[in-house]
């Protein structure tokens, strides 16, 4: 005996199928408005070096990166987020940058400034995974602390600071001619962050994470594994 299925149900399926060919209709992307900032980043790796040099690096270090957006103003998804910081500390599989090698699964611990409410907690996170992209997709924990972050220290461009609790502290300064190694010298990985309007290399004068959170700490001195830079979004 032949059935009828019942309209709103043919309705359901269709709708499911929609939303399955445009995932975009039942997640839409949030909302940005005017936000610009200040960021660092900072990896276990030398990014400003020569390929010699980077080969021999490679799925030896730089499996770890510490990358930390201030923004000076604007709102994401609605919220304002003006004055507040957001810093995510990353654990990979392999090399990150490496063409030849998948850093993913990563681990991500987010550290979100103290002072923000709970919904700019969350949109905090949100804002630097959408910068981040995959590498930062698996957060392990979200910690709030107070962040200290300055840029252009002194009126060096190159110069930044970044203080997240006690768990992180970067500091940096520009490259100079004594910190050549291989004398054919370049920006070998891109910075990990999207949407920079200005980025530059810089040396980490002091690069360290002492949490227990992705079950590996660092402390580094004198790597030219910094990026500083500008964001827009």
């Amino acid at each position: 005996m032949k059935t009828h299925r019942p309209l709103f149900a043919i309705l359901s399926v269709a709708a499911a199928a929609l939303l399955c060919a445009f995932p975009s209709l039942a997640a839409p992307k949030p909302q940005a408005t005017g936000i610009t900032g200040q960021y660092i980043e900072a990896r276990t790796a030398d990014v400003y070096t020569g390929p010699c040099f980077a080969n021999s690096e490679t799925n030896l270090v730089g499996k770890q990166a510490v990358m930390a957006w201030h923004i000076d103003r604007g709102t994401w998804d609605h919220v304002s987020l003006d004055g507040l910081s957001v810093v995510a500390v990353v654990r990979a599989n392999a090399t990150i940058g490496d063409p030849y090698t998948d850093p993913l699964p990563a681990k991500t611990l987010f550290i979100v400034d103290q002072k923000a409410s709970e919904s700019q907690r969350a949109a905090l996170v949100n804002f630097a995974q959408a910068q981040g992209g995959a590498l930062l997709r698996d957060a392990v924990a979200i910690q709030a602390a107070p962040i200290q972050f300055a840029a252009a220290v002194g009126g060096n461009h190159s110069a930044a600071t970044l203080t997240a609790g006690n768990l992180v502290h970067v500091t940096s300064r520009a490259i100079n001619d004594n910190d050549e190694l291989c004398h054919n010298e370049e920006v070998y990985y891109p910075p990990l962050a999207a949407n920079l309007t200005h980025s530059m290399p810089a040396v980490a004068t002091e690069s360290s994470y002492s949490g227990n959170q992705l079950g590996v700490t660092w402390s580094e001195s004198y790597r030219r594994g910094v990026f500083v830079g500008s964001f827009t979004d």
